[in-house]
């Protein structure tokens, strides 16, 4: 019997109160077809009524790949739970789900991507729930939020239990009836190999989660072809776990992008093709995020002004010195910018993104290059909330599972928002301040827990414009200063709160602020003058 089906067919399997898996990350390996199938029944026959969704990193983009935009319906969607959301300028309109969110027409929850995995895998092996210290003190903390993200979240889904002596969260596993996932290409068996996407992201997880415990699997993918004609090596999920497949040929690779190569690693792009940032404060401050790596460490990097670090090592002619690490899966290469982050050129392996979670939980890398929202009393950082323009934050993906147990964490953002800067001379210069502090009282939701940080020794660097600060048990201490920053008037009189100043404050070296090569090394010691050791 052909498991060809079309769309249509596969969103009638969905039935009402299902809980819905679906595997992607923003345009990323998002199964759209499908999803947009799911909407337009709704909307014909007033079907499925009810359901729940399941997201470990996100689906969708405000970019043209509606992904949860087409479930973002009163009726159809009961609960969703993602470890992100669509996000975009404020200027934008927002996705529906946020307004759904908004007017609590939705119970929505922001679970870390890592966590909802790890659901996935103790359904799927009909084990009770995921016990772990990923998320203490931070707002998936019961304490704090519970991952709720609005009132209607009502129903717990992670307790605090005292287990061998330790204190740990407990999310309860939850069971997909359908999981949705998408590949490259699938035989008549089913049988998924993935030579065309830019991640494995967490397909295979996701379908055991389903067909384990008696739920269907269906698939998306751009071709079929005959039994017996892929390698098994090549395939990611294999055919008995798959039910049904729908081709969906025009799929996207990612957001706005049809089909690159070297996205899947078929081809290696000259270095010279990569774009260097242009001249302006952003790139002082990731100048200035690189000098804190060392050759030969493995780093994650975030969305934000770190997504530029690894051009500022190819600019200085340090790349490969740093493995760079990525959520997604990707391994090596050069992390792309944009509609692109989340992919990769150039990769040396790209891991299934489950896998690259379990890495992370652990502290198994080096360091992590992170953005910032806001940073509290304690050293605690938002990343993951703004009540005033929701939409421009996607949620915390994978940042909390990143930063619970990371040896080294370098935070960079600007000091306050709206202010107006320029460079001069070697110097920064603010042309007008900004009317929204960041360094504050207390975050609006805690994103990383600075009270864990000192608690587990982690090293924590914080970069902005002006300054740089490092955590300690006593709070925030300012370590080195900016070029034609006043410490008084443009850093202490800009934080709501006190911050130290270091006995031996450094200055920045002028040549960050210049547009020029600085001479950047990774060999460890001294560099750029004695600024940063």
């Amino acid at each position: 019997m052909s498991k060809l089906v079309s769309a249509a067919h596969a969103a009638s399997l969905i039935k009402d109160g299902m809980v819905v898996s679906v595997s992607s990350s923003s345009g990323l390996g998002c199964p759209d077809a499908v999803l947009a199938a799911i909407g337009e029944r709704f909307d014909a026959e007033g079907h499925p009524k009810a359901i729940t969704t399941l997201h470990p990193i996100a689906a969708g983009d405000m970019y043209g790949i509606k992904g949860i935009d087409h479930l973002a319906k009163p009726g159809l969607l009961k609960r969703t739970l993602c470890g992100s959301y669509p996000s975009g300028p404020s200027s934008s309109e927002p996705p529906q789900i946020w307004k759904m969110i908004g007017d609590n027409s939705v119970a929505a929850y922001n679970v870390p991507s890592g966590i909802l995995f790890d659901m996935h895998r103790e359904a799927a092996a009909k084990r009770p729930g995921v016990l772990t210290k990923v998320g203490l003190d931070t707002f998936a903390d019961p304490r704090h939020q519970g991952c709720a993200m609005n009132a209607a979240a009502s129903e717990p889904i992670v307790s605090v239990q005292q287990f061998d002596g330790e204190e740990w969260l407990y999310f309860r596993a939850i069971v997909p009836n359908i999981s949705i996932i998408r590949a490259t290409t699938a035989d008549e068996r089913g049988n998924l190999t993935y030579e065309h996407e830019g991640a494995y992201l967490g397909g295979l997880e996701q379908a055991l989660a389903a067909r384990n415990n008696g739920g269907i699997v269906i698939a998306q993918v751009k071709r079929v072809v005959e039994n017996g004609t892929l390698k098994p090596h090549d395939v990611r999920v294999p055919g008995v776990l798959v039910d049904h497949i729908v081709v969906a040929p025009d799929q996207l690779q990612t957001t706005q992008t049809p089909y690159d190569p070297a996205i899947s690693g078929e081809i290696f792009r000259p270095l010279s093709t990569f774009r260097t940032p242009e001249m302006n404060i952003q790139k002082v401050i990731a100048r200035r995020v690189a000098m804190e790596l060392r050759d030969g460490m493995a780093v994650n990097i975030g969305f934000g002004i770190s997504a530029n670090v690894p051009r500022i090592l190819l600019e200085e002619g340090q790349h490969g010195k740093v493995t760079w690490v990525i959520e997604q899966g990707a391994v090596g290469g050069v992390p792309l910018l944009d509609f692109k982050f989340g992919c990769a050129s150039n990769a040396e392996a790209i891991m299934p993104s489950p896998h690259q979670f379990i890495y992370f939980q652990a502290g198994g890398f080096d360091a992590s290059l992170l953005s910032f929202l806001q940073i509290d009393r304690h050293g605690s950082v938002n990343v993951s909330k703004l009540s005033a323009r929701p939409h421009v934050t996607a949620g915390a993906g994978g940042f909390v599972d990143i930063t619970a147990r990371a040896k080294k964490i370098v935070f960079s953002g600007f000091f306050n928002a709206g202010a107006k800067l320029s460079l001069a001379n070697g110097a920064i210069r603010i042309d007008q301040e900004g009317k929204v502090k960041k360094i504050v009282e207390e975050v609006e939701h805690i994103s990383f827990s600075g009270k864990r940080a000192v608690a587990q020794g982690q090293d924590i660097t914080y970069v902005t414009e002006r300054c740089v600060m490092k955590l300690t048990p006593d709070g925030l201490m300012v370590t080195e200063l900016a070029p034609g920053v006043d410490l008084e008037r443009d850093v202490l009189a800009q934080a709501e709160i006190p911050l130290g100043v270091a006995n031996d404050l450094k200055v920045t070296p002028a040549s960050l602020y210049q547009d020029r090569p600085i001479g950047l090394s990774l060999n460890g010691g001294a560099s750029l003058g004695g600024a940063h050791g």
